[in-house]
């Protein structure tokens, strides 16, 4: 991301576009932004780092029919008690492409259990951008696992959301600008734009 103009986002062939949770049962929640607004915003970022053959990773969330590998941490706020119904973790039709990497997650971070490392390791990644649903679980979740794996860091503010909107602004305001760049969709799309 250096450029003469340090402030100035610039994407070059080690960025790839990781997004969280864009999938039927999550996008059905309520959430803090209108979530047709989070889905258009997260297919006009697929949408572009496909046209530059950069890598696009969807991750789900899901879970055996018989819920045995369901989380069973002992919380005040546990999760849900039944693994959900298949179509809770479908990906819209109109978000997903052939040559996508669809990455399964059964934790809040896409990291955990997965071989999303893997799949981006051996892409030649080394910068990710980073949206989806929800910005301080499995959002959030990732990127501190992405930052401690010395990932480089964009955040596609309003590709974003959360259920509370005290917590997305707290992710962004607090979290976010220590561990990489907060940006938007339209900044990274003129960045995969400009020469690097």
């Amino acid at each position: 991301m250096t450029t003469d103009d340090p402030n100035r986002l610039t994407l070059g062939e080690d960025t790839a576009l990781v997004l969280i949770d864009l999938q039927t049962g999550i996008l059905g929640m309520p959430i803090a932004r209108p979530a047709p607004e989070i889905l258009e915003k997260g297919i006009a970022l697929a949408e572009a780092f496909r046209a530059h053959r950069l890598p696009v990773v969807l991750v789900k969330v899901a879970w055996s029919p018989d819920g045995g590998d369901l989380p069973t941490a002992n919380v005040d706020r546990p999760g849900p008690a039944a693994a959900p119904p298949p179509a809770f973790s479908e990906i819209p039709a109109e978000l997903a492409a052939l040559g996508d990497a669809v990455v399964t997650k059964r934790h809040w971070g896409a990291f955990t259990g997965t071989e999303l490392d893997l799949q981006l390791r051996r892409r030649g990644i080394h910068r990710i951008v980073l949206a989806g649903i929800s910005t301080s679980a499995g959002v959030e979740s990732t990127a501190r696992t992405a930052w401690e794996l010395s990932y480089d860091l964009v955040f596609a503010e309003d590709a974003t959301a959360d259920t509370d909107a005290d917590s997305h602004a707290h992710t962004f305001g607090k979290i976010f600008p220590r561990i990489g760049k907060v940006s938007s969709t339209d900044e990274v799309i003129a960045a995969l734009r400009s020469p690097s």
